[in-house]
């Protein structure tokens, strides 16, 4: 009898364990990811359009053996700016978890073509491998020595997003024009305020918070930047105020594309 009991205790324990191991992959997949979300925003400098950004959630996939969600972000410049023509695609492979980057491509438009920058990132190995071209041509390639886990520019903006509610202040290691640094962001000191968009009849309900880039990014962004994330499950991206070579800038959201959801109202 007791063997009969240990028998069926040890597959009942079996199958427990089966089950567990088979729901951590969806666990670890960070809750705000959707795929197929679309968030578009416009980029104002004391009201003047400059540009656009449309950030894309395309797919869950591997890469490497790692589960990774890939996402695109589209930057353009609005038609007419003077003496500005600028047209970029960032596109990350960043971990299931949110919390760092497995590869990065950078993609911008210039009078050679597209220029290109490939980041390999590989802790494992020691290094994240830097390869540089012009459309499939490739001109240099290098190795930063690290085993740390890093962001790239873009998968930084869903790190945010996963962690704003986390009440913490980060330090996160970010990786951006071909170079490592830091961002720092204050989590610890958010605030709920009620946002007003044009594009929606009510007051938006948010998280507010700000932060401080140690790197130079496109255009010029550096330094301190402030961020509006919708309070709720999805912490979408409302608002961003962000420095430039020209000033501070205005990024808000305009348009979006995500299943049962709708801005918060405060």
């Amino acid at each position: 009898m007791n063997a009969i009991i240990y028998r069926y205790s040890q597959r009942f324990v079996f199958s427990l364990l089966a089950f567990v191991l088979a729901l951590a992959p969806l666990r670890s997949f960070a809750q705000m990811f959707q795929p197929g979300e679309v968030l578009e925003y416009e980029v104002s400098y004391l009201g003047i359009l400059l540009g656009t950004i449309k950030m894309t959630v395309e797919r869950a996939d591997t890469l490497r053996g790692n589960n990774v969600v890939k996402a695109k972000a589209d930057i353009d410049t609005a038609p007419g700016i003077p003496f500005v023509e600028f047209h970029s695609v960032f596109e990350t492979w960043m971990d299931a978890s949110a919390q760092h980057s497995h590869q990065f491509l950078s993609s911008s438009k210039t009078k050679n073509g597209w220029e290109y920058t490939r980041y390999d990132f590989l802790p494992l190995a020691g290094k994240i491998h830097v390869e540089e071209g012009i459309k499939t041509t490739k001109q240099k390639e290098y190795d930063i020595l690290t085993t740390k886990r890093w962001n790239d520019g873009l998968s930084l903006f869903f790190f945010a997003r996963e962690f704003v509610k986390s009440g913490r202040y980060v330090s996160v290691p970010t990786a951006i024009n071909s170079d490592t640094s830091r961002t720092l962001i204050n989590f610890r000191d958010i605030q709920r305020e009620n946002l007003t968009l044009n594009n929606v009849k009510y007051p938006v309900k948010t998280l507010y918070f700000k932060g401080e880039a140690k790197w130079k990014g496109i255009y010029g962004l550096e330094k301190d930047f402030e961020g509006w994330f919708s309070d709720d499950d999805a912490r979408i991206p409302i608002r961003a105020k962000m420095k430039v070579i020209i000033g501070k800038v205005d990024i808000q959201l305009v348009r979006w594309k995500r299943a049962n959801w709708s801005p918060p109202q405060g």
